[in-house]
């Protein structure tokens, strides 16, 4: 089972979005039967083991093993993946474009960086475990408390110098056998219930980028 499989299909996409289904990929957790399937969600199995045909025809069920009871074999599916995401590219001519409207303190770009992220290493994904092989990234998370949008304007300021010099200190153009890599770097106020409701007065007097 992977941990992550992207879905690059519209009509994979639109499977997993039912509720019944995305119950069933929850619950194949653990490997089982329509039957076990059934039990465990309280649904009839004539019902599970259609979700379940549609889903292994999408490729987000597979096959474990095949148990013989009797007369009647008994078909235990597991999850392809541990969790999924669905690529931007099931959205098409409309999926977002960072080169529209590119705007270093834009969120709406941020965004559509992030997007072009999920589409581009979703495809390396794919195409290197049908290869067999591993992809080569890298990836930083880390967290920053800014006592002030100035202190916030001049981490960004030096973030984008710094990584311009490296940039310009290891791109080669010219080398014959060299690889392509995309670097983003973002910075976005993390989400969540300790985020101020009040500004303080010098707070309102700040003029935050309209999103």
């Amino acid at each position: 089972m992977l941990d992550i499989a992207v879905i690059e299909e519209p009509a994979a996409a639109e499977a997993s979005l039912d509720p019944i289904r995305a119950g069933i990929l929850a619950a194949l957790a653990e490997p089982g039967s329509a039957a076990m399937l059934a039990g465990r969600l309280g649904l009839p199995r004539q019902k599970v083991n259609y979700h379940l045909k549609e889903l292994e025809r999408h490729g987000l069920v597979e096959l474990a093993e095949e148990r013989r009871k009797g007369n009647v074999t008994e078909r235990i599916y597991r999850a392809a993946a541990a969790s999924y995401v669905i690529s931007p590219s099931v959205l098409g001519a409309v999926s977002p474009d960072p080169s529209r409207s590119p705007d270093q303190l834009s969120a709406r770009w941020l965004l559509a960086l992030g997007a072009r992220l999920v589409q581009e290493v979703g495809r390396l994904l794919t195409g290197a475990a049908r290869a067999g092989q591993r992809v080569a990234t890298f990836g930083i998370d880390a967290e920053v408390r800014f006592a002030s949008a100035a202190d916030r304007a001049a981490f960004g300021q030096e973030l984008a110098e710094t990584v311009a010099a490296l940039v310009s200190r290891y791109h080669d153009e010219a080398a014959p056998a060299g690889r392509t890599h995309r670097v983003i770097v973002g910075l976005h106020q993390i989400p969540g219930p300790d985020r101020p409701t009040h500004r303080k007065p010098d707070q309102e007097k700040e003029q935050e980028n309209p999103e």
